[in-house]
């Protein structure tokens, strides 16, 4: 009777143990696993490496690294109340950096320009100069004389080719395209390296902040010149002749009573 309620006991046993072949089963897909994912990894291991283009490096450039998320990629010049004000996209999202620069240099030296423009105005005006030159500063350039007027001419196109080799890229006769408006990456927009009284900051905020200056002033000259050479074109006066005119008649005279007739005054 014993032997017989062991020998059910070691059967129900052994129906809950695992069989010596699920064993080997289980062994031999654990190894199958481990082999596989060796492989793998030894495969992986072995391929070569794509090649990665390191970005490139750019250098500050007076204290300015280009930003393509930056409006004007970070170029000063925004000033309140407007702020970044560009109505007519000429530094939208998608326009190069070259092209960027490019823009920044033309407003730079137009402005640099019709500063002088604005100074020379009013001084040409009120001095005649050793060539007795007089009337509105819209008249006075044809009333050089031919040598003096090739001289400046023959200055004006040298201080452009100086501009010229120092900002712009080599043009490549053989692929024109390629070098065609093109600045020089380490160039600074307007940086011409002219500073003959030592007035460029060295420090990179200090340097923006003059730049913002300098051409807030050069738009506020091209629009005054702008208004200068339209009214001297429109009553052929000169610009205090201009503000005389205007008074007398605000004052209740006749600007006209000591006028001979036939001349414009």
């Amino acid at each position: 009777m014993k032997l017989a309620i062991i020998a059910t006991l070691v059967g129900s046993a052994a129906a809950f143990a695992p069989s010596g072949n699920t064993v080997r089963m289980q062994s031999s897909i654990r190894s199958t696993t481990e082999d596989e994912v060796t492989e793998v990894a030894a495969e992986a291991a072995a391929a070569p490496l794509p090649d990665i283009v390191p970005e490139p490096v750019v250098a500050p450039i007076n204290g300015w690294v280009p930003n393509e998320s930056l409006p004007c990629y970070g170029l000063p010049g925004a000033l309140a109340p407007t702020g970044f004000f560009d109505p007519l996209g000429f530094a939208q999202s998608g326009i190069t950096l070259n092209e960027v620069k490019r823009n920044r240099e033309a407003e730079v030296m137009h402005g640099r320009v019709a500063m002088l423009a604005s100074v020379g105005y009013f001084a040409g005006e009120a001095i005649s100069g050793p060539f007795n030159i007089h009337g509105p500063a819209n008249d006075q350039l044809q009333q050089m004389p031919a040598p003096a007027f090739a001289f400046l001419t023959l200055s004006i196109a040298a201080a452009e080719l100086r501009r010229a080799t120092i900002g712009w890229v080599e043009p490549d006769f053989g692929d024109w395209t390629k070098t065609l408006w093109k600045l020089r990456d380490n160039y600074y927009p307007g940086d011409i390296g002219f500073d003959p009284l030592g007035l460029k900051p060295t420090n990179a905020k200090d340097f923006a902040n003059m730049q913002t200056k300098e051409i807030q002033n050069g738009r506020l000259a091209m629009l005054g010149w702008a208004g200068m050479c339209s009214q001297e074109l429109v009553n052929h006066r000169t610009i205090l002749g201009t503000i005389d005119f205007y008074q007398k008649i605000y004052s209740g005279v006749n600007p006209y009573e000591s006028c001979v007739d036939g001349v414009v005054c």
